[in-house]
């Protein structure tokens, strides 16, 4: 009688420590942990990026200067590139669908472009 006394406090010594366990690790895991950090503003990555290439390869501010306005230019010729991209996209999508759907289509990407924006306004800045 004692030994089995002893074996259901042992099991339930048991239970009651490994749900201690998995309620702290799912809190950590809840809680604790960080979220990825927000990605920093395309201003933000740029004047690193400059910061880290005027210390790392001794840039004299002509090359700076230079440098800073081939990164202009290229991101704008890319988001040129990336409209056109999108638009070509949205036309051929939109040429699958019917009226009704074409009408659905444009709420959904109203709707999206409504949350992208909200998402770009709550972002913190660095």
């Amino acid at each position: 009688m004692t030994r089995s006394r002893l074996s259901v406090t042992l099991y339930l010594l048991l239970v009651f420590g490994s749900g201690v366990l998995v309620g702290a690790l799912g809190y950590r895991y809840m809680a604790g942990t960080p979220h990825a950090p927000p990605r920093p503003s395309p201003e933000e990555f740029k004047r690193r990026y400059m910061e880290e290439m005027r210390t790392r390869l001794r840039l004299s501010d002509d090359q700076a200067r230079l440098i800073e306005t081939i990164l202009d230019e290229t991101r704008e010729k890319y988001r040129a590139q990336m409209r056109a991209v999108q638009e070509e996209q949205t036309s051929r999508i939109r040429a699958v669908l019917d009226e009704w759907q074409r009408a659905e289509y444009e709420k959904m990407r109203q709707e999206r472009e409504e949350r992208r924006k909200r998402a770009h306004k709550q972002r913190p800045l660095p």
